[in-house]
């Protein structure tokens, strides 16, 4: 055998096959078959053999197989329908007769094999009726060939008019089909002639389920159940129905009734890990995954969904880990990949996520989420254009993508690409305002609407924020005479968030107060970090530690007040005071606006922020502090270096205007006035941030539109912050932008002695600087309209001894007026503080606290 091929050996077997030494060219042929056991001449005249031996039944497995290996063969059709003819297998006959003629298989007279079925049937007093059409129904069905079965079955009714068989795999072809009303119509068909179907009850409440006729589908599921109780395939289809209609304490009752019935059901144990999953019931819902994986341990699927619940956790290695078993089991699995990309980005492992997202892509090349994921990636990497050509591409595949529209909105307002901005314009009150959420951040500054702020905000809490809170504590029966503050904050680094907060750590009251820290993303080593963990009682870096145990962890410290400084900001963890970390949570500074969630009780404000009126657009109750709410620094340091204009790329002689907001505030409203200003006013310049190279592009060419020379606008790099608190001193007015004024850029012109005119307008983010100017002392910067903003800037630029004024009056005010009193603003959050606290303590819902002067 070794020194010849298989061929040479095959030909040695059909030698003694013809030469009627059977016995050997069954050795040969097993032979061959042992080294190759799918030969198919090997395997087909096997058959022949064991026919001629009289194992007729012996031989079908081998024709089989032959015509599995080569189905263009006529003979092995032929040879394979007339053993199942002489085994009186009429029907299987029949349908791998018409299979054969419907291939168009030639080389084999079937009609001559078709005349000898009849025959045979005729003999035998049977012929190929209805029961033969059903099972050539149930074959074309199995091949995919669907309207050949529907074909099939309506025959064996013609027939047999009361199959009800047929009428319910006719069913099954049509649901198949998603032509669901004729599949539902199908099923009652079957079930008026068989009315104790369970199977066809159970089928028709998928139909209804997929139509979205949830009430009926659960009634036809009950149906099902009368029938047959013990019937877990209904039960578990119920329990879908119910999560789809986030009835998921149902849905999960539902899902232990299937598991009673069938113990080894790992479907059930995969849905009701969706489901607690849902309930933000992340460990359970882990457990559930696991039970369905020691079932069945290459579900990929439950791997998939297990790295969710442990990414939602912030177990990003582990995450990654579940989501690497997935595609081990399943390498085209395209939203394992697409998952893995989200848990990598969150890492900051931008390159590797984009990795990811875009072998989703390979194997998915329709998944818009995908291109969404891949998206934020980009620009997260400061690639703002591919950013948005990627939501672009969500865009293309799924126009009604809002996180989608809404991010291009956002990075088109990044770049100042005010034109496409407009062309999605009438949509922006919609987004994230209907049923689907959007991040609300995204928004603010595209519009000054504080109603649609409240809205986006509470459908963006109720979706994302599901999870049930940890257990009340217990109320003291005695006042602590410390009460401890946790701030949490993703931004215990380089932000302007602690430069803002860093004095009001240093100066709280410890007789009063003891201060935790809990930095909730990165472990940055700069000044401003250590100067930070210094400042608190106690600091846990809780990067790698999860929402629920950080809130626990916090429980454990016996946090009274918990303070969010985040609010819906990047790398935010509000689920941590969803979780309930304190018995008052607070929302403040971060965020310049309501969170819309029942789980923060304040928001630390002032009168000028949310007059009376517009409380309404707060879920949380004010914390009214009496001249801003914005806390400062006195000690910030500015740079003595000594600093021109030239060096800063400004002319000497100018008029320099001052705008050092982020670009994605800048509208064209404020853009088409600083352009008339600068044509007004002979030998002016605009001082810009750069924030990005499209935005410079972008605004060089918006100003020659308007007709300005665009080397009249002067684009400020970045340097250390006290070099760029010095060299505001070379401005000579800061202008601020309207939906989202200057919040700590402003401030920092302030310290620098730099005057700024705001124009206000309805919602928080609009009224902030507004609130800084009353707190400095000069409410004579604050304007109402556009034409009075215009107005007031074009007369201080003309007016040098007035402006000369202002700026007297603002060197004066910096360290008399109470905006940078940082020991007397600490007193009065503090004051805040504790009527917060003694109104919990006293046993009342959160109500407004008034901080007096």
């Amino acid at each position: 055998m070794a020194k010849l091929t298989i061929n040479q050996v095959l030909q040695q077997a059909v030698d003694a096959h013809k030469g009627g030494k059977l016995q050997e060219a069954h050795r040969l042929y097993t032979a061959i078959l042992k080294v190759q056991p799918k030969h198919p001449d090997a395997n087909h005249n096997t058959g022949l053999l064991t026919v001629g031996f009289g194992k007729i039944e012996l031989a079908l497995p081998f024709f089989k197989t032959a015509l599995e290996a080569n189905p263009s063969n006529a003979q092995f059709w032929y040879s394979h329908i007339v053993a199942l003819i002489k085994l009186e297998r009429l029907i299987d006959a029949k349908v791998l007769l018409d299979q054969a003629k419907n291939k168009g298989i030639k080389g084999a007279d079937f009609d001559q094999l078709e005349q000898r079925l009849n025959d045979v049937s005729k003999a035998l007093g049977t012929k190929p009726d209805y029961e033969v059409a059903y099972k050539i129904g149930i074959a074309l069905q199995d091949q995919g060939k669907l309207e050949e079965a529907i074909e099939a079955y309506n025959k064996a009714l013609t027939i047999k008019p009361d199959y009800a068989d047929a009428y319910y795999n006719m069913g099954t072809v049509l649901q198949h089909q998603n032509k669901l009303e004729e599949a539902i119509e199908a099923y009652n068909k079957a079930l008026a002639i068989k009315p104790d179907d369970a199977g066809a009850y159970n089928n028709m409440g998928t139909a209804l389920k997929d139509q979205g006729k949830l009430e009926e589908a659960i009634e036809a599921y009950n149906k099902a159940l009368a029938i047959k109780p013990d019937d877990a395939v209904a039960y578990n289809n119920m329990g879908i129905v119910h999560k789809k209609q986030n009835n998921l304490e149902e849905a999960i009752e539902a899902y232990n009734k299937a598991l009673a019935i069938k113990p080894d059901d790992a479907v059930a144990y995969y849905n009701m890990g969706i489901a607690l999953k849902e309930q933000n019931k992340l460990e359970e819902a882990i457990e559930a995954y696991n039970k369905a994986l020691a079932i069945k341990p290459d579900y990929a699927e439950a791997y998939n969904n297990m790295g969710i619940a442990l990414k939602d956790q912030g177990k990003l290695e582990e995450a990654i880990g579940a989501y690497n078993k997935a595609l081990a089991f399943k390498p085209d699995y395209a939203e394992a990949y697409n998952n893995m990309g989200i848990a990598l980005k969150d890492q900051g492992k931008l390159e590797e996520a984009i990795e990811a997202y875009s072998k989703a892509l390979t194997i998915k090349p329709d998944d818009a989420d995908a291109y969404y994921n891949m998206g934020i990636a980009l620009q997260q990497q400061k690639k703002l254009e591919e950013a948005i050509e990627a939501y672009n591409k969500a865009l293309a595949i799924k126009p009604d993508h809002l996180d989608a529209r809404t991010q291009k909105l956002h990075q088109q307002a990044h770049i100042c690409k005010w034109d496409s901005i407009a062309d999605d314009a009438n949509l922006i009150p919609e987004l994230g305002t209907l049923e689907k959420h959007v991040a609300p951040f995204t928004l603010l500054s595209l519009e000054d609407a504080p109603d649609r702020h409240l809205t986006r905000s509470k459908i963006f809490a109720k979706a994302k924020y599901l999870q049930k809170p940890l257990p009340p504590k217990d109320r003291p029966s005695k006042r602590p005479k410390r009460i401890r503050i946790g701030y949490f904050s993703t931004d215990f680094k380089e932000h302007p968030v602690a430069y803002l907060i860093a004095k009001v750590l240093d100066q709280h009251n410890r007789d009063q107060f003891e201060v935790f820290g809990y930095s909730l993303h990165g472990s940055s080593s700069c000044e401003m970090r250590q100067r930070l963990e210094k400042s608190f009682d106690c600091f846990t870096d809780a990067q790698d530690i999860s929402d629920r145990d950080i809130a626990l962890q916090a429980r454990q410290d016996e946090i009274d007040i918990a303070v969010d400084l985040n609010g819906y900001t990047q790398n935010s963890r509000t689920r941590i005071f969803a979780y309930c970390a304190a018995p008052i949570q607070i929302n403040y500074l971060g965020y310049p606006g309501t969170l819309g969630a029942d789980f923060m009780d304040y928001i630390v404000t002032d009168r000028f922020l949310i007059p009376g009126e517009n409380q309404k657009y707060f879920n949380e109750k004010p914390l009214y502090l009496p001249n801003t709410y914005m806390p400062t620094d006195n000690c910030r340091e500015i740079s003595q270096k000594p600093m021109n204009r030239s060096d800063m790329g400004l002319p000497n002689d100018a008029f320099v205007f001052c705008c050092f907001n982020n670009n994605y505030k800048i509208s064209p409203n404020e853009f088409d006035i600083w352009m008339r200003l600068l044509t007004k006013i002979e030998n002016s310049v605009l001082w810009l941030r750069e924030s990005n190279q499209f935005s410079i592009i972008n605004m060089k060419n918006e100003a020659q539109k308007r007709k300005v020379d665009p080397s009249r606008l002067v684009f400020a790099d970045k340097v250390p912050m006290d070099e760029h608190l010095a060299r505001q001193r070379l401005a000579d007015l800061f202008v601020d932008t309207f939906a989202f004024n200057a919040h700590t850029t402003a401030t920092e012109a302030l310290w620098a002695g730099l005057p700024v005119v705001t124009k206000i307008g309805q919602g928080f983010a609009a009224r902030v600087a507004g609130s800084l100017l009353n707190a400095v002392g000069l409410p004579d910067l604050i304007t109402e309209t556009e034409k009075d903003y215009e107005e007031l800037i074009l007369e201080l630029a003309t007016n040098p001894t007035k402006l000369a004024k202002i700026k007297e009056k603002l060197a004066s005010n910096r360290l008399t007026q109470p905006l940078f009193n940082t020991e007397l603003y600490t007193k009065h959050l503090e004051n805040g503080y504790q009527q917060a606290y003694q109104n919990y303590f006293d046993g009342n819902l959160p109500q407004t606290v008034i901080v007096p002067k």
